[in-house]
């Protein structure tokens, strides 16, 4: 550290891939995610998000959370924690989960890869190393390390991503199966590769040792040339996921650990995640009032919405009437869709009010001026963008 420099500890630091993100990033346009320093965006947000849907595109998610869980009770310990039932993912396969206070707040949602019988790697958003060592707790032969640091990742993302990997020369990369892991020998060290992503689109997640970070980049980089690889920020990232319908801490929910205010949290029934509460698995976190919620039903329920016109119905209030005198719910995230050619939101709404007349309450500006506007929404059942190639084993050259 530099000593000279006595705010050198408050500043974030920068990732494995570093190096390369600066001179691509033309803005410097720069975030911060867990102590590491973030690209918003390289160069400009749309153009981002149009290299993942027809290309394809690059993402740093070094600074996620990755935890090392080991010993002969890790698998125990972690379907103690979660409310999937880990007992039934497969060796070299992904699944995600979520996990929950002994009240049924969510406390955060993330993937667990499972790497051998006893050895797990479990990936999140925000630090959650006091949660794992709590629930590590009375297990004799476990142990709960952060990894982060030790792990450079970076998701490919877009049509063409598996084409790009195939010139690498990850042999074989094709036949990935949707959550599946694959090793591959990186210059005497392991690159795994997940078919993984946060786009809801063709892609995978690879992994390295940070000290190989560089020369996976230029590998990738160069065999991506001819199918147009780019890097893109979270900004492009946040409208990809917005059309797969995924959920985004601090937008459809917040940590229940970080909660203050009564119910300002979420449980997994509210954010419309029931299918990964498994009640026949033995005792987790949270069973008993996420039992007690199945029964009685949940008061909210987020929410897929297609809103009429074309204006963004960013923070926008939800009611039962067109004259807006009964408020039932709130977007969480909204925007115009490209891919879908449509206005989307994900809004939580009172779940009581779900079967009936949904109207949003949308405030906009034009040359400095404001304007608002109540508009009819109607209710998604399936996410707005799925196409079929984020499925396909293999996933067809582009």
């Amino acid at each position: 550290m530099n000593t000279n420099n006595r705010f050198a500890g408050e500043r974030p630091r920068p990732s494995p891939f570093y190096p390369r993100q600066q001179e691509l990033n033309i803005r410097e346009a720069w975030s911060s995610w867990n102590g590491y320093k973030f690209a918003e965006y390289y160069y400009d947000v749309e153009y981002e998000y149009f290299c993942v849907r027809n290309l394809c595109g690059t993402y740093d998610i070094t600074p996620m959370q990755k935890y090392e869980i080991k010993g002969r009770d890790a698998e125990a310990m972690l379907n103690r924690m979660v409310t999937r039932d880990v007992m039934k993912i497969g060796l070299n396969r992904v699944a995600y989960c979520l996990w929950c206070t002994d009240e049924g707040r969510m406390i955060d949602d993330g993937t667990i890869f499972k790497l051998a019988d006893d050895r797990f790697m479990l990936t999140c958003g925000s630090p959650c190393t006091a949660w794992l060592e709590m629930s590590a707790f009375g297990f004799e032969d476990v142990t709960v390390t952060d990894i982060t640091d030790d792990l450079a990742a970076l998701s490919l993302q877009g049509p063409t991503s598996c084409a790009t990997l195939k010139r690498m020369g990850l042999d074989g990369i094709e036949t990935t199966k949707p959550f599946e892991i694959r090793q591959f020998p990186f210059h005497g060290d392991t690159l795994m590769v997940s078919r993984t992503g946060f786009t809801g689109d063709l892609g995978y997640e690879l992994w390295i040792q940070p000290g190989l970070a560089l020369q996976m980049w230029d590998e990738l980089y160069a065999a991506g040339e001819d199918y147009g690889i780019q890097p893109y920020g979270e900004a492009a990232t946040n409208m990809a996921r917005l059309e797969a319908a995924f959920i985004m801490p601090a937008m459809e929910f917040n940590e229940a650990l970080r909660t203050v205010n009564l119910e300002h949290d979420q449980t997994p029934f509210e954010l419309n995640l029931g299918w990964l509460v498994d009640f026949k698995k033995p005792h987790f976190s949270g069973r008993s009032a996420l039992l007690k919620e199945k029964q009685r039903g949940s008061k909210y329920t987020l929410t897929k919405l297609d809103i009429e016109g074309n204006r963004p119905a960013e923070g926008s209030w939800i009611y039962s009437d067109k004259r807006c005198k009964k408020h039932i719910g709130y977007v969480t995230s909204a925007m115009w869709s490209p891919a879908v050619k449509a206005n989307i939101a994900l809004a939580m709404i009172e779940t009581k009010h779900l079967d009936g007349p949904l109207w949003a309450e949308i405030y906009y500006e034009k040359e400095l001026r404001h304007y608002g506007r109540v508009v009819k929404c109607t209710k998604k059942d399936k996410p707005f963008w799925t196409p079929d190639r984020a499925r396909a084993t293999p996933p067809p050259d582009y």
